[in-house]
């Protein structure tokens, strides 16, 4: 994988507002906030998007998930949150190095999008 934007995050070579870290991931607040709260939760592995995760990924996929929501849940929005996660350019997808959205603090509608 190429150096992204969120490679640099990781490496601290661009400056960003961490609201969590540990050892496996990395969630920051978005620089173009869609909803009052807008968090980007990457992995610190390198995986351009979902569709090029690995049987071996797995166990990491699942923990952002969890991770996820405990950050909603920090955040005041346990019980109301939106997950995104977009596949590739023709679905949004303008980083590729895999993130989750985290959206949160107004109402959503459906279908989204």
């Amino acid at each position: 994988m190429t150096e992204t934007l969120f490679s640099k995050i990781i490496d601290r070579e661009i400056p960003a507002d961490i609201v969590y870290e540990d050892d496996l991931c990395l969630a920051f607040r978005d620089i173009d906030p869609q909803a009052p709260v807008h968090i980007l939760l990457i992995p610190k592995k390198p995986i351009v998007k979902v569709a090029d995760a690995v049987e071996e990924d797995q166990v990491l996929l699942g923990y952002l998930l969890l991770k996820a929501g405990d950050i909603a849940k920090e955040q005041g929005y346990g019980e109301a949150f939106r997950l995104v996660i977009n596949n590739g350019e023709a679905a949004g997808q303008t980083v590729f190095h895999l993130h989750i959205h985290i959206l949160a603090g107004r109402e959503f509608s459906w279908p989204a999008g």
